[in-house]
């Protein structure tokens, strides 16, 4: 077992983990603190260090809100167990869990980005711990970033001060982490020229920033994008938000320096980070949002449009999404306004939309309920049809979790629960999981693994059967698998309100192809 391991800036030892053939690593600093000069900077090289650096705890987390132990709010009852967890500005460490006997072993490699809107979220998360990907032969790392205020404010002074890096801190720390990981695992055994990154929710978002930034070329071979893509539909519902360019940003952040009592950059560099996000949190009220920006240098514009135009890395990606999560639903309140925005969206083929939805009636809550659709699978099959239509047919494996979910709360299949499962800790929920959700935790893991392992999520249980076949989507097959009591790999196609819908998508391009540049 690799329980010492040499880095770029010193050695590290790690220590057994609860399967003592998986050796964990927690606390790895993969960039000088954040903290002083470096905030609302680029992630800048750690500093070497003389002593064994034991990496036996998490690091504190990023700076963000204090979530507070909530039996009414599903996601502090799910997962935020422990309110006084260690909390500060210098945050950027990852952790490393890997299964080899020495560093010759050239294995896979995952990296993971947690979610959390951008805003809150860290790899202490008791879901996110990587020994049971690791058994499969896989090295596990999860990164840590940062948040909110700290990981994407902007402001004319930093611009000025960096114009190779203005914005976009959060993601320019997953990239350095990513390039760490590069540089160093082989001494961990994974390979250097195999690496996955995966995300979920803002964690998926972030994949689709690094898969779609000119600044990565060569630097991953795969990526995971759990419920982490999507595109808007009905004026007015629940929508992404929306990417602001640099000079927005940069309006913002002179805003919330007047409200914070600064003039300048070096100013606002010296005040106490709790007081920054205190600040922070009164600025919007309670829950601090900032995010991607247009920077167009790390980002050059929506990551969704590029992906569709190919101008990101073309990698095998595995996507998809839990069956409740984030539908796009018409605000409208009555049937007149239903019409008036079937037409403004669709036109002449109005008609046909309400038809659809059975809005000819008079039932207003049927015609609007029979309009909601997953804004995940509506987004998910436009690049797949882009994919195929642009030629560039690199594989997208597209997935369904609608697992029965059990506890009081009847839940659902509600956003992130899934992450149980691929993660396979199921153990670790207070959920009472019984056999068959095991069995299905085993067989997500396994199929996580293998796409890893090779771009193919195909392979065999272990209990030695061949799981169900999981085929590439694409526009004449249009299906994907479907996680219930156990994997079934669905051959339907979608149906006809999505079909509509996503046909309507490439009529308001023009008809046109998109472009069908590679990088």
């Amino acid at each position: 077992m690799l329980r010492v391991v040499k880095v770029e800036n010193g050695i590290v030892q790690g220590l057994p983990a609860a399967d003592p053939r998986i050796t964990s690593f927690k606390g790895i600093p993969f960039a000088a603190p954040p903290v002083g000069e470096n905030r609302w900077r680029a992630p800048q090289p750690a500093k070497d260090w003389n002593d064994v650096l034991k990496a036996h705890d998490f690091a504190p987390v990023s700076m963000q809100v204090r979530q507070k132990i909530d039996v009414n709010n599903i996601y502090t009852r799910e997962w935020a167990v422990d309110p006084d967890i260690p909390m500060d500005e210098d945050c950027l460490y990852l952790n490393v869990w890997t299964p080899a006997n020495s560093p010759d072993e050239k294995l896979p490699v995952f990296v993971w980005y947690f979610g959390g809107g951008l805003q809150v979220g860290h790899t202490a998360e008791m879901e996110f711990d990587g020994e049971r990907i690791a058994r499969r032969g896989i090295v596990v790392v999860t990164i840590n970033y940062r948040l909110n205020v700290f990981g994407f404010l902007c402001h004319p002074e930093i611009s000025a001060e960096a114009p190779e890096a203005p914005a976009n801190f959060g993601h320019l720390d997953q990239q350095f982490a990513t390039q760490w990981v590069k540089r160093n695992i082989a001494n961990f055994g994974g390979d250097p020229d195999n690496i996955t990154i995966g995300g979920q929710s803002a964690g998926g978002g972030s994949v689709m920033s690094q898969l779609t930034s000119p600044q990565n070329e060569g630097l991953f071979q795969r990526a995971i994008i759990q419920s982490g893509v999507s595109a808007p539909l009905y004026p007015g519902g629940r929508m992404p938000r929306v990417r602001r360019n640099l000079a927005e940003a940069e309006q913002e952040g002179l805003k919330f320096f007047e409200f914070i009592g600064v003039s300048s950059l070096t100013e606002a560099r010296k005040l106490d980070a709790e007081y920054v996000r205190d600040k922070m949190l009164e600025y919007n009220k309670g829950f601090g949002f900032w995010g991607t920006v247009v920077d167009q240098v790390f980002n050059t514009g929506n990551t969704f449009d590029l992906f569709l135009e190919n101008k990101r890395l073309m990698v095998p990606v595995l996507w998809g999404h839990t069956s409740s999560e984030f539908f796009s639903v018409p605000n409208v309140k009555t049937l007149e306004e239903f019409r008036q925005m079937a037409a403004e969206m669709f036109g002449d083929d109005a008609d046909e939309f309400l038809a659809l939805c059975q809005a000819q009636s008079d039932d207003i809550d049927e015609a609007v309920n029979n309009a909601s659709v997953s804004g995940f699978e509506y987004a998910i099959r436009i690049a797949s049809q882009a994919n195929a239509d642009t030629g560039a047919n690199i594989p997208l494996y597209y997935y369904n979790f609608d697992a029965e979910i059990p506890g009081w709360d009847n839940p659902g299949t509600f956003h992130s629960v899934d992450l149980w499962f691929f993660f396979e800790t199921l153990a670790k929920c207070w959920r009472p999981f019984v056999g068959q959700h095991y069995d299905l935790a085993r067989q997500m893991c396994n199929y996580w693994a293998n796409f890893i392992r090779s771009g193919d999520p195909n392979g065999q249980d272990s209990t030695g059967e061949e799981m169900p076949q999981w085929v590439p989507y694409t526009p004449e097959a249009p299906y994907g698998m479907v996680f219930k009591d156990k994997p079934e790999f669905v051959r339907e196609q979608p149906g006809d309100l999505m079909k509509f819908l996503v046909k309507q998508y490439f009529k308001k391009k023009g008809g046109k192809s998109f472009e069908t540049s590679k990088r």
